[in-house]
């Protein structure tokens, strides 16, 4: 059985799909671009306040499930330019208490991204 998974602290779906689906006690997020939720603007002042409103969209659906970046087992991020990793790294560690506890992951450079964006992020968690 599944459930949606559902906030207003995220950006809503702009497709046929929802923020996340707890099956069990696993989560599989939907990839979260740097729309800001309040305005419904994109965030492209640079990558890293990019990343950030990622992040911290992802954090949002993460507390509608009541999870934390803790329970993150792996994550996919995908992104226009190889060149950005650095600065998405940086950011996307922050969020991670210790590198010993990060999850699993792959970083994978895309032709394009929805609304043209520099990076997308999904992720899986298990309470």
């Amino acid at each position: 059985m599944k459930k949606i998974i559902t906030t207003n602290k995220a950006p809503a779906p702009i497709g046929p799909y929802n923020q996340a689906v707890l099956s069990g006690n696993t989560l599989y997020t939907s990839g979260q671009i740097a729309i800001n939720p309040n305005s419904g603007k994109l965030v492209l002042d640079s990558i890293e306040a990019e990343t950030k409103q990622v992040m911290e969209n992802l954090k949002a659906v993460l507390d509608a499930a009541e999870m934390t970046f803790e329970h993150v087992v792996k994550t996919s991020i995908f992104i226009s330019d190889m060149n950005n990793f650095t600065e998405i790294n940086k950011v996307y560690a922050s969020y991670f208490n210790d590198n010993t506890a990060a999850p699993a992951r792959e970083t994978v450079e895309v032709a394009n991204l929805p609304k043209f964006v520099n990076v997308e992020i999904s992720m899986i968690a298990i309470k």
